[in-house]
């Protein structure tokens, strides 16, 4: 199969992620918005900061984006995606070509406190299983992508809730 040309090589970024890190949400590849401003979940009708302040129970709205990431980390939660980099026009996970996955061996090895991963939508929870077999604790989770409008946000708050309490009151 030959290499789409047409399309530029995108790169996806970092994870989030410290020590005190025991649950990852794992995206696919970050959408135009986020590309573009650099920053996870940016395109302002996703749903992911309305839902991770509702499951955490802190206004994470209210605070600009590194603030919310140490938010996230406070609670010990991180962000990464399933993708390093991918061919796609636009922001559908079904135009994705090409991706080339994160290296996920590597950050086992340097986050051995990592136990949960919650996978944001079923693209990315196609990798659920792969994950299981290697030690994690898995969920997939309703997409917060305003393109998955066939549930309602408190449907999928239901869901989102139920994983990140049932995680923090482990915790705790």
């Amino acid at each position: 199969m030959q290499a789409d040309t047409t399309l530029p090589l995108l790169q996806g970024f970092p994870p989030v992620i410290d020590q005190r890190t025991h649950t990852l949400v794992l995206g696919s590849f970050p959408g135009e918005a986020s590309l573009h401003a650099v920053q996870y979940y940016a395109y302002k009708q996703n749903q992911f900061w309305r839902l991770m302040s509702a499951s955490l129970e802190t206004d994470m709205l209210a605070l600009d984006y590194p603030q919310r990431l140490d938010c996230l980390l406070a609670h010990g939660v991180g962000l990464w995606d399933i993708f390093h980099s991918c061919l796609r026009s636009g922001s559908l996970d079904s135009a994705i070509r090409q991706g080339e996955l994160n290296d996920f061996s590597s950050l086992q090895a340097r986050h051995p406190q990592l136990r949960k991963l919650c996978f944001n939508g079923q693209t990315a929870g196609k990798m659920a299983g792969y994950f299981s077999e290697r030690g994690y604790q898995t969920a997939i989770l309703p997409s917060s992508s305003p393109a998955y409008a066939m549930r309602s946000f408190e449907d999928k708050l239901r869901e989102w809730k139920a994983e990140f309490q049932t995680g923090l009151k482990t915790e705790m």
